[in-house]
């Protein structure tokens, strides 16, 4: 770790460090602008946004140039989204050195553990999401991302938008 990424974070540890976990969806950009609302004009605020594409695993495509494709615009969409994101925060009142973007692709099997992860890393104070609203049947099967960050979370708060 260099000494600005050592300063950056113990700067980010007397300010309110918000870990705002995204993805394309409408329920993202709710939380998006919700944080924009709630924190906009404060000097104190450092934002991270924070989006995480799971890495198929490599049996996922029948070619490895399909797997690099598929990445590729996954990273593309990805982008655009943060972009705006970012836009919407700048444009409620936060400051470009009170924003930071991370768009990360890694192998995860939670979603919801990757994100804690980055938290712990980052040491957020507070880690937002929007709720993504599925049936609970597909929660049954799959998990739900919000849940998992709400029960498992230690050492910060978390904010569930809906």
């Amino acid at each position: 770790m260099s000494e600005q990424d050592f300063g950056d974070l113990a700067r980010r540890d007397t300010e309110r460090h918000l870990l705002l976990a995204v993805d394309e969806s409408e329920n993202s950009k709710r939380a998006v602008m919700y944080v924009a609302d709630f924190f906009s004009g404060n000097p104190d605020v450092f934002v991270t946004l924070l989006s995480i594409i799971p890495e198929p695993t490599d049996d996922f495509f029948p070619t490895e140039e399909k797997r690099q494709q598929w990445l590729t615009e996954q990273k593309k969409a990805m982008d655009r989204a943060l972009a705006n994101y970012k836009g919407i925060l700048l444009s409620a009142g936060l400051k470009e050195e009170q924003i930071e973007v991370r768009l990360i692709i890694r192998h995860c099997t939670s979603i919801g553990d990757a994100i804690l992860e980055e938290q712990a890393k980052l040491r957020c104070c507070i880690v937002v999401v929007g709720r993504r609203g599925i049936t609970r049947n597909e929660e049954f099967l799959f998990g739900s991302t919000s849940n998992r960050i709400l029960h498992h979370a230690t050492h910060c708060a978390v904010m569930i938008v809906e």
